[in-house]
Parts: C-alpha cells; sequence; structure tokens
C-alpha cells in the first residue's frame, strides 16, 4: 500500500497506540489522515460508520474498552466497544473495499500455555474483556473485509497511562513495591507497534492475523525492576504472586505470543523487550517524576 497517498481514517485517535500509530504515518509521508474518537464517529453508529468509510482507503481501528477489570460489571458496553464497533467498521470496509487493521489483544487466549501461543492458537479468553475482544475478531474475520489483525500485549508508550508510569510514580512516592512475578509477557512499547503495523503495510501482507510484541519474555516484576532502574530508583522492588491482589478480572499467567507469520513474509519484528525498553524509557518517563 502506498502510504502517502491513501486516505487513512483512524479512529480511537486520542489513545496511546494512535498517537504513535499517527507520528508513524506522518513520517512516512501519509497526508491524508482523518483522525477521529468518539465525539468524531460513533463506530455503534453502522450508518456514520459507513459513510466515512466510504471516503477512506484503509482504515485503523485503535477504538476500544480496555478496562480490564471494569468490563466484568460492563460487559455489554464492552462488547459494543469491543466487536459491535469492529463489525461495522469491518461491513463497511468489505462493503467499499476498504483496508481495514484491526487491534486486539493476549487476553484472547486462555493464559495458561507453556509456549508461545501461535496466531492461529484456539482462542479461550477468561474474562468480560477478553470475551468481547474475541468476539471482535471474530467479528472482523466473518465480514469478508480485507483486514489484518494486529495482537499486542504489556503495552506502554507516552501517550498515556501505562505500567511503566504507574511503577516509576509510585516507586517514587513509596520507596518500596512489591509486583508479581507469576504473570509473564512481552513488554511492547507503542511506537515499535505502529512502525510494525506500516512495515505489513507496505509490504502488502495478507489478510490475517499477526503478533505485534516484543521478543524474548519477562515477568511484571522484571519488568518493573527495569522501570526503576531507568528512573533512577535503584533496587526497591520485591516480588510476589498474583494472589496478593484481588482483581476482579482474571490475568494472564502466561502471555508470550509467537511472530511466525510475520517471520514467514520476512517482516522486521519488534525487537527484544528489554532493548527495546532502554531505547523507550526516557521518552516514556519524560516529566513522570517532576
Amino acid at each position: 500500500m502506498n502510504l502517502t497517498e491513501a486516505r487513512i481514517l483512524i479512529t480511537g485517535a486520542n489513545g496511546m497506540l494512535a498517537t504513535d500509530v499517527i507520528d508513524a504515518l506522518r513520517s512516512a509521508g501519509a497526508t491524508h489522515l482523518t483522525l477521529t474518537d468518539r465525539d468524531e464517529l460513533d463506530i455503534l453508529d453502522a450508518d456514520a460508520v459507513a459513510a466515512a468509510v466510504a471516503l477512506a482507503d484503509l482504515v485503523i481501528n485503535c477504538a476500544a474498552y480496555t478496562a480490564v477489570d471494569a468490563a466484568e460489571e460492563n460487559e455489554d458496553l464492552a462488547l459494543a466497544i469491543n466487536a459491535t464497533g469492529p463489525a461495522n467498521l469491518a461491513a463497511a470496509c468489505a462493503a467499499s473495499g476498504s483496508h481495514l487493521v484491526h487491534i486486539s489483544t493476549d487476553y484472547v487466549f486462555a493464559g495458561d500455555a507453556t509456549e508461545p501461543y501461535a496466531e492461529d492458537a484456539p482462542m479461550a479468553p477468561q474474562g468480560a474483556y477478553g470475551r468481547t475482544k474475541a468476539a471482535g475478531e471474530t467479528a472482523v474475520r466473518n465480514s469478508g473485509a480485507d483486514a489484518l489483525i494486529l495482537r499486542t500485549a504489556y503495552l506502554y508508550g507516552r501517550g498515556g497511562p501505562c505500567f511503566p508510569k504507574t511503577i516509576a510514580k509510585a516507586g517514587k512516592a513509596r520507596g518500596a513495591l512489591t509486583v508479581v512475578d507469576d504473570q509473564i509477557g512481552q513488554p511492547t512499547w507503542t511506537r515499535d507497534v505502529a512502525g510494525f503495523m506500516l512495515r505489513l503495510l507496505e509490504a502488502d501482507a495478507p489478510a490475517g492475523t499477526y503478533h505485534a510484541t516484543s521478543s524474548g519474555q519477562c515477568s511484571w516484576f522484571d519488568f518493573a525492576r527495569e522501570i526503576v532502574a531507568s528512573a533512577g530508583l535503584g533496587d526497591i522492588v520485591a516480588p510476589t504472586d498474583s494472589s496478593a491482589y484481588a482483581a476482579k478480572a482474571p490475568r494472564p499467567a502466561w502471555s508470550v505470543l509467537g511472530h511466525e507469520a510475520s517471520v514467514a513474509l520476512d517482516i522486521e519484528g519488534l525487537g527484544d523487550w528489554r532493548e527495546r525498553w532502554l531505547a523507550a524509557a526516557d521518552e516514556v518517563l519524560e516529566g513522570v517524576l517532576d
């Protein structure tokens, strides 16, 4: 796809991931960008969606209900935003011939594996958030749209609240932290997801599911230690387990995703999680400790 000439519609444009997607597109020479959030385009309004998508060559859906615990009590709302909205976008793309990129999550899996989840591994979500995101994926696949589904996880970035900012602030305020060491995943910089997305689009990658996460793996505890070191706070993090926290929603114990689909296309991956954090740290933590 020629991104410099494409008319691109972005939903959820005020979110953390979309912030870096927009920057990456502009850096790649894209100029025909229509940026929308809920006030500009209600993705639950099928007629409004159809009208907007008809004017686009590419739709990037970054809109999502991401409050994992709140979704347990508001599953209908989460389902509307995470499944009905994407279904509307995908149906409109199928009708107009527009391409679609839809963002999904590791929460569509059970989280009980011991090897990285392949792109075609069976979905088995354990909580409301995961169920609604899995429903969104299914709607997109069944729509007939030319769609890339990008699953990502453990996201952090400069453009919104995220784990590194929370840990750095709490570490400075408290002087000591305990963080779970029994949940394993791949911390992933939103800037890297944006770059990976553009590489897929520029390579005209075939419709399908791709995993947009860093390589390697670590626990939240491991990541927190890297964060406080980057913040100059010293060795102030101790390990604990998930039983210490009474979260409403279940968290996947294993969120390591494989990258076979992009490797098969010789698409450059996102890089090792620790190396990418060291590259991201100054930008992500800028002003956090002021």
